[in-house]
């Protein structure tokens, strides 16, 4: 009987020792986990990008442009048979409107104008006559991206130029007028085209004003590239130079433009 009470008293007690080491472990454990409720590292990474973003948008407010407005001047060639048809009757017009989202990226908006004439003076396989002067308008709308090239670690002459590279989406709409032969209708027809290239603009007052220098080389699907209306008649006994099989050839243009910035 003494030996059961003593086992009884020792069980008692292992377990009243037991419940109190697990309330003081349960009470340190719930203090840890309050301590580190204020530093969890997700809350943190949080909190910093959120600050991250806030400084950037304070940093756009206070010293990017919002819109920019271009007009400008240049020229407008080509490459293959529709560069050696065409003398280019320059200048190109240009006008444009720009939207930064950012320091480094913008969206551009507009249209530009350019017109060229070509020479037929021999009989082709389609007319038996001389065409003579053929003149062509190229009327393109165009919306496209800027990307602003970063040039922190670049140096002071390139970093002045702010270079930058632009693609965009353009549809050239086309009309040729048969300017000696005014019987003959005009032919008009359009063509999906995209340019690529880069730019530099050259600030005469900071955020306020620049002057934009642009090159692009355009691939255009012209309505009017496999056409034949100008190839030479086999039978033709003149001996001209300015029969064109096609009118194969893509385009490159040059601007030079001033721009209004705020």
């Amino acid at each position: 009987m003494r030996n059961f009470l003593i086992t009884f008293f020792l069980f008692i007690a292992g377990q009243t020792c037991f419940a109190q080491g697990g309330s003081e472990f349960s009470a340190a454990f719930d203090d840890d986990v309050a301590d580190s409720a204020g530093s969890d590292i997700f809350t943190d990474f949080n909190e910093d990008l959120d600050e991250s973003k806030i400084l950037e948008d304070e940093r756009f407010y206070r010293y990017a442009r919002f819109f920019s407005f271009n007009v400008g001047v240049g020229t407008t060639s080509y490459t293959g048979n529709r560069g050696a048809a065409y003398y280019d009757n320059n200048p190109t017009y240009h006008i444009s409107v720009n939207y930064f989202f950012n320091f480094r990226t913008s969206f551009n908006l507009g249209l530009e104008y350019s017109k060229h004439t070509m020479f037929i003076d021999t009989e082709t396989v389609t007319y038996d006559f001389k065409l003579g002067a053929v003149e062509t308008s190229m009327l393109r709308p165009f919306f496209g991206l800027r990307h602003y090239i970063d040039t922190t670690n670049l140096g002071t002459a390139i970093t002045y130029a702010n270079p930058y590279l632009a693609g965009r989406l353009e549809y050239w709409y086309q009309t040729n007028k048969f300017v000696q032969r005014p019987t003959l209708a005009d032919q008009s027809g359009g063509g999906i085209g995209m340019g690529f290239g880069f730019g530099l603009e050259f600030p005469m007052e900071v955020k306020e004003s620049y002057i934009n220098f642009e090159f692009l080389y355009h691939r255009v699907n012209f309505f009017d590239k496999f056409t034949q209306d100008y190839k030479q008649d086999t039978n033709d006994t003149t001996n001209s130079t300015y029969g064109y099989d096609d009118l194969m050839g893509d385009a490159y243009s040059v601007t030079l433009n001033y721009v209004i910035s705020w």
